[in-house]
């Protein structure tokens, strides 16, 4: 009798292994889902992390009472490489060379200070001061309660620059550049749709080249504090289950519409970058989305991903609690080679942490 129970109980626990395993992959490669078309399904990828951890549990519960059965979470493994790469790649420090620039992609929050510095402003300009950037892309560069930041920064770069997205009652918005190279010329990208979110592209004068500089602040899920709260007690198991069920589905509404929102900006920016390939590209800034979604994977088809192809680790760019996901993104073209990209969790004078990574344009053959 207790051998029929321990076999039963070891396929059932094989079955349910089996079950996140298939549900792991299914979500680890829904970044292949276009949100216009699939909403809800593209919202998925946020959700990756628990089935590798679940993942995980089943080989050590195999290690530990039957060895014969890891190779169940062996498999699933191995099979999730492609998006386990994506979520947290790992690569040691690389040597830099001397012609490389270094770049560095920053929600400031409006210099808002996170709630933790009373002079938002002034911490952020010391940083980027010290970090020695040549080229720093700022999203929420709207600096509306005091008019010196422009000439704060004519003291660091030679060459500033920013263009005011959105400026309504309910909301202002602007993308900057403040670097070391001449600005040739400076454009707006056109979603042809309206919205309080941009992209703008600055070519610089880099040596005998000319960059393309791309900044973008995509849609956000404009979660407010309320959701997020539902969010983390959601994940605590602190809401009884109708609770949960109706706050999950209000959350992945907001999710989806704002993905389904965001697919069309990510779709005119790679658009932009086919229309003028062979220049060095780099397209970088707030992406509002995670490593497993449809806005990285469109963007990776046409560029690099530099955190990627040279970061270490999970990469956690948003700093709120829970939502424990790498939103802010740095790529290049095939003719630029990026080395150390990083994200800095010391700097937390925004809801963002910075992103930094090292470029070199190679040769024209």
């Amino acid at each position: 009798m207790i051998k029929q129970i321990k076999r039963f109980t070891i396929q059932v626990v094989a079955g349910a292994n089996i079950a996140t395993v298939i549900i792991m992959l299914l979500v680890g490669y829904s970044d292949r889902l276009n949100p216009a078309a699939h909403p809800l399904l593209s919202t998925l990828g946020m959700t990756f992390p628990f089935f590798v951890v679940a993942n995980l549990l089943f080989l050590f519960f195999w290690l530990t009472f039957k060895w014969t059965k890891a190779w169940i979470p062996i498999v699933g493994f191995f099979l999730a490489y492609g998006p386990i790469h994506i979520y947290m790649p790992f690569h040691m420090s690389q040597e830099v060379p001397d012609s490389t620039f270094k770049l560095v992609s920053y929600n400031v929050c409006g210099y808002g200070g996170n709630y933790k510095y009373e002079n938002g402003f002034e911490k952020v300009r010391d940083y980027l001061r010290d970090e020695k950037a040549d080229i720093v892309c700022v999203q929420e560069d709207n600096d509306t309660w005091r008019h010196n930041v422009f000439k704060e920064y004519e003291k660091i770069f030679a060459y500033n620059d920013t263009v005011v997205l959105s400026n309504t009652k309910q909301s202002f918005n602007a993308v900057g550049i403040h670097t070391r190279f001449p600005i040739v010329r400076c454009e707006r990208i056109d979603y042809h749709t309206e919205s309080n979110n941009g992209s703008v592209a600055w070519w610089l004068q880099v040596g005998k080249d000319t960059l393309i500089v791309v900044n973008n602040h995509f849609e956000s899920c404009h979660l407010n504090n309320n959701d997020r709260r539902q969010y983390k007690q959601i994940l605590k198991g602190q809401l009884e289950s109708d609770s949960i069920r109706k706050e999950s589905k209000l959350l992945m509404v907001k999710l989806a519409e704002a993905n389904a929102k965001r697919s069309v900006q990510i779709d005119r920016v790679c658009e932009y970058v086919r229309e003028h390939a062979g220049y060095p590209i780099v397209v970088c800034g707030d992406f509002n989305d995670n490593p497993l979604s449809y806005s990285r994977h469109a963007m990776s088809k046409v560029l690099k991903d530099c955190y990627v192809e040279t970061g270490r680790g999970i990469g956690l760019s948003f700093n709120q609690r829970a939502f424990l996901f790498r939103i802010d993104h740095v790529f290049c073209s095939e003719n630029i080679q990026p080395f150390n990209c990083k994200v800095d969790n010391n700097m937390d004078a925004s809801d963002h942490y910075p992103i930094a990574c090292w470029l070199k344009i190679m040769p024209k053959p």
